[in-house]
């Protein structure tokens, strides 16, 4: 059986998150935060160079965990979780994580909230595990078409000035990517580089957008709540997406913020918050 050490870390204080360790399987063990008491939630993060768990919902977090359990991970091959020699990468591996995770923490059935490359996965998890889905939130939902700024996004240039030009796209106010926040997710960025798991991560994620789309015939007999969100200056992944999803979920609802690009939870995190409590708080 393979074994596995908890790194020594810390996450920065800058995301004021504690960090929670739990072994997920042999020679796995997954960093996460938990908030908060109630109905689960678990988080996914996007795929941005340098991205954790922290990194992408800290200014969320806090204020979400009042209306139920928040769990966010860092999936296999980002951030902190420690993975064993081997490990396959993808759309459906990213989800059997997920659930390795529900099953650590014995939850049978949670609700997702997603970002990007995590709302993808989401909705993928809705197609393999109806069962242990509560329902979705999914914010500029990932697996569309490498087309324009997903390039880039497949190609980044891993220096602090290579981080803040991904960072800059997806935001319509600069002035959220600040010095701090793009040395922090340059830092991250050189763990992945460390672990040469950075290329094996983008590949699996940029092939599946081809041999693992969404099957929209299954998402349209999907009998859960799901909520959309989408910023209309989102250069990352269009609003267009939103808009396919929304005409083929039954129950499918959607929250379009203008002025805001592909980093909704961050560039509007107020209101986000406000918009998800408010939706949850009816269903949960």
């Amino acid at each position: 059986m393979t074994t596995a050490q908890i790194p020594d870390y810390k996450t920065d204080s800058f995301f004021g998150l504690e960090d929670q360790w739990l072994e997920t399987a042999p020679g796995e063990i997954t960093h996460y935060h938990d908030l908060g008491e109630g109905a689960p939630i678990l988080f996914l993060h996007g795929s941005g160079t340098g991205v954790t768990a922290a990194a992408n919902w800290w200014l969320n977090l806090p204020e979400l965990s009042e209306v139920g359990r928040c769990i966010a991970i860092d999936s296999i091959g980002y951030g902190q979780t420690v993975v064993p020699e081997g490990t396959e990468y993808g759309i459906r591996e990213w989800v059997r994580h997920a659930v390795r995770v529900l099953d650590a923490l014995g939850i049978e059935k949670t609700w997702i909230v997603g970002n990007s490359l995590g709302g993808w996965l989401a909705f993928q998890f809705a197609i393999d595990y109806p069962e242990r889905l509560l329902g979705v939130v999914s914010m500029g939902t990932g697996g569309a078409k490498l087309t324009g700024a997903l390039q880039g996004h497949s190609n980044p240039t891993l220096t602090e000035e290579g981080i803040r030009e991904t960072l800059e796209k997806f935001v319509v106010d600069k002035s959220l990517v600040t010095d701090e926040l793009v040395s922090l997710r340059y830092q991250s960025a050189l763990n992945d580089t460390a672990s040469d798991r950075l290329k094996e991560v983008v590949t699996a994620r940029d092939r599946d957008r081809t041999e693992l789309p969404l099957d929209f015939d299954v998402l349209a007999k999907l009998d859960l709540p799901v909520l959309l969100i989408h910023g209309v200056q989102d250069v990352v992944i269009p609003v267009q997406r939103t808009w396919d999803i929304l005409n083929i979920i039954p129950h499918a609802d959607a929250h379009i913020f203008s002025q805001c690009g592909h980093w909704s939870q961050v560039e509007r995190a107020e209101e986000f918050n406000q918009v998800i409590k408010s939706w949850l708080s009816t269903r949960i």
